[in-house]
């Protein structure tokens, strides 16, 4: 039986801990494809990851997002 969540606040969405990132191999080069995200845990022992798509090949990859991201660039600009 899949557990319930009985928490009934509202909470501000977070920005994710980590990026998941698909990641194939062509030859000697390597293409990232961004598919979702991952938080951790309130008590540190685990994950939540949200996948947008589900690849079948290649390998996730979780990275700490990036300060200074293009599209945070974009939008800072006038």
């Amino acid at each position: 039986m899949a557990r319930e969540n009985t928490n009934t606040t509202q909470h501000e969405p977070s920005a994710p801990d980590y990026l998941a990132w698909h990641v194939t191999q062509k030859g000697e080069k390597a293409f990232w494809n961004k598919v979702g995200a991952a938080w951790v845990h309130k008590d540190g022992k685990g994950y939540t990851l949200q996948l947008e798509t589900c690849p079948i090949n290649g390998r996730i990859v979780l990275r700490e997002p990036l300060e200074d991201t293009p599209e945070e660039k974009k939008e800072g600009r006038a």
